[in-house]
């Protein structure tokens, strides 16, 4: 199946995951009518107006998460809606008004807008497993993370882990609006998303393996979940398409701790000289599973995490962002 002449709405589109998504659906023949806070900033829509099928398919309209109503043109004659738009900045000063309102508010917004208009067949929205693994519950080899997990807000906040707060918030606050509403929504739950970039900026899941290699921060996670941001992709629009997809889905094809993935990355590069001292979590948390057999369900096949490493630096360097 292809988008022929459906309509679809991605927000936040010149992000990360948006920006690959807007490129994916423009292959596959859909019409997409996307947003971006500044449609006149060059940073925001250049690489989005430069993909095949822009042209003639691509309409990009500016929309505030803030403010209700703000999407209602760009949703208006959609079949479909991928609400990716949530702020990720690790560091706050202000988690409430940084994090937490944007991401439940513009996520209400957004229903808000969908269900004035019958056309949306189904919304796919955009979470992540932080809002599925933050629980208190320990995390041993012998615990297999799924989408039965979930987040609990009270853990979220005492831990200060606000971004992990702010999608479960959000998330929780998508599920009830829907099932009050009649909205068919599907939730996305990425680890560590990876590969190459399409805009021209950095995001932070990138820049953790920036930081890896030049060792100018430490990363402490012991272990890393990670993903391709084309499987990532891939999922979402399986998610529209598949008419049996519903609830959630975990996307997460390696947990892998942080020395190993330097080795994947030295073998790679045998040159490349790797900083000696990285602190980068115990060596001795456990690893754990992140069960895949949901999203395989979607007809899922993941790149191999070397693929994905190898794409990753190459689109670093490409960009600028690596010196190697």
């Amino acid at each position: 199946m292809s988008g022929g002449t459906k309509v679809v709405c991605v927000t936040g589109a010149s992000g990360y995951i948006a920006s690959w998504l807007v490129k994916l659906l423009l292959q596959r023949g859909y019409t997409v009518k996307a947003t971006v806070r500044d449609p006149s900033d060059p940073k925001k829509s250049e690489h989005l107006l430069s993909l095949d099928g822009a042209k003639e398919r691509l309409h990009l309209f500016r929309a505030d998460l803030l403010e209700e109503g703000s999407f209602d043109t760009v949703v208006d004659g959609c079949q479909g809606v991928f609400h990716t738009a949530s702020p990720v900045p690790f560091s706050v000063t202000d988690p409430q008004a940084e994090l937490v309102e944007p991401a439940v508010k513009g996520t209400l917004n957004v229903l808000k807008s969908c269900v004035k208009f019958p056309t949306v067949k189904r919304v796919v929205l955009t979470s992540s497993m932080a809002s599925v693994s933050v629980n208190g519950k320990p995390l041993t080899s012998d615990v297999v993370l799924d989408e039965t997990w979930y987040s609990d807000p009270l853990v979220c906040e005492k831990n200060e882990r606000w971004y992990a707060l702010s999608k479960t918030l959000a998330e929780e606050a998508a599920c009830k609006y829907a099932k009050e509403n009649g909205i068919d929504l599907v939730t996305m739950n990425p680890g560590f998303v990876i590969g190459p970039l399409l805009q021209p900026t950095l995001n932070l899941s990138v820049e953790m393996i920036q930081n890896l290699i030049t060792g100018t921060k430490t990363l402490p996670i012991s272990n890393y979940q990670s993903i391709d941001v084309r499987d990532v992709v891939s999922a979402h629009i399986l998610a529209f398409e598949v008419p049996s997809a519903s609830g959630r889905y975990c996307l997460v094809s390696n947990v892998t701790h942080a020395s190993e993935v330097l080795k994947i990355i030295q073998d790679l590069y045998p040159t490349l000289h790797l900083p000696e001292k990285c602190e980068i979590g115990s060596t001795s948390v456990p690893k754990y599973p992140v069960s895949a057999e949901k999203a395989k369900g979607l007809g899922i096949n993941f790149l191999p995490l070397e693929v994905s490493l190898r794409d990753t630096i190459e689109s670093l360097k490409e960009k600028g962002f690596l010196k190697i």
